[in-house]
């Protein structure tokens, strides 16, 4: 199970058969859903349902950008660790650091840019002001935009 919400949140992730490419190592672009899981996760944790908030708000996300850094395969039936912090909160956005890690050893970087937008326009909106009470604590950076 996934630890308590913190500024270091850290998510397990076991590596199935249907994760892998065909040398038998985690494809790259798995590495994004292991991510996106792992956020999804640590927002839950902290009390914030994703459908909820896009219910009561009308606040759903996207990503804005992604600057992933490849250091070493992962393999099937591996037991890795997804860590996440939030490096920015900005108005309308949350940039987070996340670090794949087999024990000690670092497997990928990401650095994840998330806009908040509005569902029905999709245009950027600002953050909903119980989430940004939620996350400013544990961001490293202050509110921007």
């Amino acid at each position: 199970m996934p630890q308590p919400a913190s500024a270091d949140f850290r998510f397990p992730i076991r590596v199935y058969y249907e994760d892998t490419d065909a040398g038998g190592v985690v494809y790259y672009a798995n590495y994004l859903k292991f991510f996106e899981r792992a956020r999804t996760e640590w927002l839950r944790a902290l009390g914030v349902e994703q459908r909820a908030l896009a219910d009561e708000t009308g606040c759903i996300f996207v990503v804005r950008g992604i600057d992933t850094q490849y250091r070493r395969p992962a393999a099937l039936d591996d037991s890795l660790t997804i860590r996440s912090q939030v490096s920015r909160l900005g108005k309308a956005s949350i940039d987070f650091l996340q670090f794949c890690e087999r024990g000690d050893e670092l497997l990928a970087t990401g650095k994840v840019q998330v806009g908040c937008v509005d569902r029905a326009t999709l245009r950027p909106r600002a953050l909903p002001s119980g989430l940004v009470r939620t996350l400013a604590p544990l961001a490293a950076g202050p509110a921007t935009d």
